[in-house]
């Protein structure tokens, strides 16, 4: 008998983890009907547009242009896998690695059990069945079929592999203030990516059908794993060398992948965290301390200048402010992009600046939380009222009148006529100081909570005060720019053409005189109703 003692064989830790899974996941549906309901509720209905996309593949097994558009489909699911753990960092609570650290484990094993513990759930059951559609669709013989085997499996475990490697890259960002803010920042993106989709669906419908997708197919069948359903459709069509450079591509990503996740996730269980780096979190708020003094200087003195810092502080540092400012300025200017591209552009699509960029007007605040109980302590006559609300108008204005004049101009450039310039200008400022004037009316009489947690934007009971202040006060706004309107529809009646310049400074002049005629009529009612307000914005 050996004098040396076996060394026992570690228990495989893919089973402990798939059991600790399953555990956690019937343990959180322990926790209340309403979660439970829930849950299956989204997998029924996610299950249910699965089995559409699949037979919408199965469908269209034979046609012409099949595999350029699994091609892309593959490649779009795939973006989705990458982008998910930016928005949902803390989805799985088994796939968090920061949990693990003080645990014994290796990399390489535990790269094993989170893999195998990441194909457990509906997201990858739905990217199995609807890249076996796509299987299934571009399939053409045997070879084929058989090559789609090893396609499904190299694309399921790429998606996964990915997602986890960029979870495992960013979890630290993403459990930051700036990953959050990141996160928010991201669904405008999304929103994006939509509307892209949107326009290519609405193409898809004409008469050049499926094969307007064919110069972005053959770009995509050389990006992994898109590669591999790509191989598939080559070996149907006897292009065996490109077949097998395209499962050489995937495997090939696969392997860096686990490279990479390997190497971050001994990275980040061995490194030390940022937060205990004192001296340069110090730097770092003398850096910022810095930038804060700089932009200070640049700003008016008094109780002006210190809420106007203010308010570009929350615009910048708070997450649902943020997401606020990002998705006005982004769809303000992605409207008049989109009605181009689907060929109804107008230079009057301008509008949606001013009508985004106004409503940052409404609410305001309630934009500070609980934290506006400082802001009202500063608060007692109307005058003081006043000047908090008009430092909070210029603020706004500050970026609005920019952007909306950089809308207004691209789209007469673009779009055109330059002949209607002058009048959209003029209405669209006209529109803003409406929107300024309601806005500060609305802030005083409807105010209401934004949680600080979460992804609500209203708090719990306070939906219908939203509504009331936000479409209210909107069409209110709209009944003020009549004026301008009416001078509009005048002047084109009268056949006076040559004179539309003089809406740009009569909408100016007007929206400077509405704009400041509602921040006098707002003041008062802010104090009158101070208490009520500080009750109502507290809440979340």
């Amino acid at each position: 008998m050996s004098t040396h003692a076996t060394a026992a064989a570690p228990p495989s830790l893919v089973p402990v983890f798939v059991r600790l899974k399953l555990t956690l996941l019937r343990n959180g549906l322990r926790q209340s009907t309403g979660r439970t309901v829930a849950y299956v509720v989204s997998a029924v209905f996610g299950l249910l547009f699965t089995a559409g996309v699949v037979l919408g593949l199965v469908a269209l097994r034979g046609t012409a242009h099949a595999g350029a558009l699994t091609v892309i489909l593959t490649a779009l699911l795939t973006l989705g896998w990458a982008v998910m753990p930016l928005f949902f960092p803390s989805g799985d609570e088994t796939l968090d690695p920061t949990r693990l650290v003080m645990l014994p484990l290796r990399p390489r094993p535990l790269i094993g059990a989170l893999l195998a513990t990441s194909l457990v759930g509906v997201g990858p059951l739905g990217t199995l069945a609807v890249v076996t559609g796509a299987v299934v669709a571009v399939a053409d013989g045997t070879a084929a079929a058989l090559v789609g085997v090893l396609a499904v499996v190299l694309v399921v475990l790429v998606c996964v592999a990915l997602a986890r490697a960029v979870a495992t890259a960013s979890v630290r960002l993403l459990t930051s203030r700036r990953g959050r803010d990141l996160a928010v920042l991201g669904g405008l993106f999304v929103a994006l990516g939509f509307q892209g989709i949107n326009i290519v669906a609405q193409r898809l419908g004409g008469p050049d059908g499926l094969s307007v997708l064919e110069p972005m197919g053959g770009v995509l069948r050389w990006v992994p794993p898109a590669a591999a359903l790509g191989a598939v459709d080559d070996v149907g069509h006897g292009a065996y060398g490109r077949a097998a450079a395209g499962l050489a591509l995937t495997a090939l990503a696969l392997g860096l992948l686990l490279w990479w996740w390997q190497r971050t996730l001994t990275t980040l269980m061995t490194a030390p965290d940022s937060s205990t780096l004192q001296a340069v979190e110090k730097d770092s708020a003398r850096r910022a301390g810095g930038e804060e003094r700089g932009l200070a200087r640049l700003l008016p003195g008094g109780r002006t200048g210190t809420v106007m810092l203010r308010t570009l502080r929350y615009a910048w540092r708070d997450p649902k402010s943020k997401m606020s400012w990002a998705m006005s300025l982004g769809f303000g200017l992605l409207v008049p992009i989109l009605y181009a591209a689907q060929g109804n552009g107008s230079i009057y699509t301008a509008f949606s600046a001013s009508a985004l960029l106004g409503l940052q007007m409404y609410n305001q605040f309630g934009q500070d939380t609980s934290a506006f109980w400082m802001v009202a302590s500063t608060i007692a006559t109307p005058r003081d009222a006043f000047e908090e609300l008009r430092a909070r108008a210029l603020t706004l204005a500050l970026v609005a009148v920019p952007y909306v004049t950089l809308v207004v101009v691209g789209t007469a450039a673009f779009i055109g006529p330059w002949s209607d310039f002058f009048q959209v200008y003029g209405l669209s400022l006209g529109l803003l100081g409406g929107l300024f004037a309601t806005g500060a009316m609305a802030s005083a009489l409807f105010p209401y909570s934004i949680p600080s947690d979460g992804n609500k934007s209203v708090a719990p009971g306070q939906a219908g005060i939203a509504w009331i202040s936000l479409f209210g006060g909107f069409l209110v706004a709209s009944v003020l720019a009549s004026p301008l309107l009416a001078l509009t529809v005048w002047l084109h009646a009268a056949g006076l053409q040559g004179l539309l310049w003089v809406l740009l400074p009569v909408g100016a002049a007007y929206a400077l005189g509405i704009a400041t005629l509602g921040l006098k009529l707002a003041a008062p009612r802010v104090v009158a109703r101070l208490p009520e307000i500080l009750a109502a914005v507290s809440k979340g």
